[in-house]
């Protein structure tokens, strides 16, 4: 029988092995937000298992890219931007087109996370006062401002420490609630296997979902901001070691519980023919086959995504920005908090005008991907340059899954290009 001490320490271990988590939070962060669980929740309500392929692809060369990108960073001790628009031929232009396209991307996302998350505040106050619902919109609007206002104050403490730490709470917590949702509804194991041959649904909004699976895994923002959270964790080239198995741990968590959201989803509503397009749907369509408590603990996990990608969502911004400017993020500047004043005002926009934030979060998940070609062949360009990496050489292995990544990269852009000429 282990002892009340020994349980105490073993707890403190755990403690320390998750509040010991580098940069890869970051990725967990800006990866799993609202945005990722909504489209595993759309596509396994919508087609089971049948896009777990897109997932295991797009998280395998996440990995290879934060790794690339976070090594890099660790070799040369410059961050992305800067990097590109010294050393690249057409490398400012670049530069400036990725800090659009990305904060765009990032931006609209915002919208629908706040938009999500509030509507599910609301949902589980109305289960304790019936005599809000209706006043939905302007509780909602009222919940979202109090969420942003308070996101904001927190991004003035400034330190990448901080930032850290709270990242950490709501990711275990996101993990730990969808994982406790899966005991509730298991997926039949023949759905997984199949999900895992290749094949794209012949339905309206196939196109779509697996552009926004892909928006959503292998996000542009994950890469680029790396160099800079591997700086804010004070690691140098004495840290590759360390950096390598940080992105291998960030990507292998990144499936375990993107796979988890899309089985509850297969498990609970597939096979019952239920599809989400609402973000109550969530728990009423949950709620017959895993009961109130399943639904709050699914809930939970929902809205501790959101509340995690919030900070990364406002830091990308200023962050790109100050990359190509210098290649350091000073938190305490006039530019930084007024970068993140206009983000917080934009994503009162979706609440404010009462937008599926759904719709909104897949869109943006979408618009994504059209980034992500340009950031996969820079970091290769970079790589590959002698004045650049000096006597450091990048191995076969890494180039053979940047090229795979590229080549994917291009076809998803396209298949995109497809999936809104199809929605509008």
């Amino acid at each position: 029988m282990p002892t009340t001490e020994s349980k105490k320490s073993l707890f403190k271990k755990l403690i320390a092995i998750i509040l010991g988590f580098g940069p890869g939070i970051f990725a967990i962060g800006y990866t799993i937000g609202t945005g990722s669980v909504t489209s595993m929740i759309v596509a396994g309500s919508k087609f089971g298992m049948q896009l777990l392929w897109v997932l295991l692809l797009s998280c395998i060369f996440s990995g290879i890219l934060m790794f690339a990108y976070g090594n890099y960073a660790l070799i040369t001790g410059e961050t992305a931007l800067f990097g590109f628009k010294k050393h690249l031929k057409f490398g400012k232009a670049l530069a400036i087109l990725i800090i659009i396209g990305i904060t765009f991307g990032q931006w609209n996302s915002l919208m629908g996370i706040l938009g999500i998350s509030a509507n599910i505040i609301f949902e589980i106050l109305v289960v304790n006062f019936e005599g809000l619902i209706p006043y939905k919109y302007e509780t909602v609007l009222a919940t979202a401002t109090i969420i942003i206002v308070i996101f904001y104050l927190l991004m003035l403490v400034g330190k990448y420490t901080f930032f850290e730490k709270i990242l950490v709470i709501f990711v275990t917590l996101m993990g730990l609630s969808f994982i406790l949702s899966l005991c509730f509804v298991q997926p039949l194991s023949v759905d997984v296997i199949k999900g895992l041959i290749p094949t794209i649904p012949e339905v309206p909004g196939g196109k779509m979902l697996v552009a926004a699976f892909v928006g959503t895994t292998m996000a542009s923002a994950t890469f680029l901001s790396r160099p800079l959270f591997v700086k804010g964790k004070g690691w140098t080239i004495k840290n590759l070691k360390q950096q390598k198995k940080d992105s291998i741990t960030a990507a292998v968590l990144i499936f375990i519980i993107s796979a988890t959201i899309m089985a509850v989803a297969c498990g609970a509503l597939f096979h019952e023919g239920k599809i989400v397009t609402q973000v109550l749907d969530m728990a009423n369509t949950l709620e017959p086959v895993a009961g109130k408590w399943a639904v709050s603990i699914f809930f939970f996990g929902a809205l501790s995504a959101g509340l995690s990608s919030i900070f990364p969502c406002l830091l990308i911004a200023p962050l790109l920005i100050a990359d190509y400017q210098s290649g350091t993020l000073d938190t305490t500047s006039r530019q930084f908090r007024i970068i993140t004043a206009i983000a917080c005002l934009v994503a009162l926009i979706g609440p404010a005008f009462g937008a599926n934030p759904i719709e909104i979060q897949i869109l943006s998940q979408v618009f994504n991907v059209f980034v992500l070609p340009i950031v996969v062949l820079a970091i290769i360009l970079m790589l590959s340059s002698k004045k650049v990496m000096k006597e450091y050489k990048t191995s076969l292995g890494v180039y053979i899954g940047l090229y795979a990544a590229l080549f994917f990269s291009l076809i998803i852009s396209y298949n995109g290009v497809l999936a809104l000429l199809e929605y509008f």
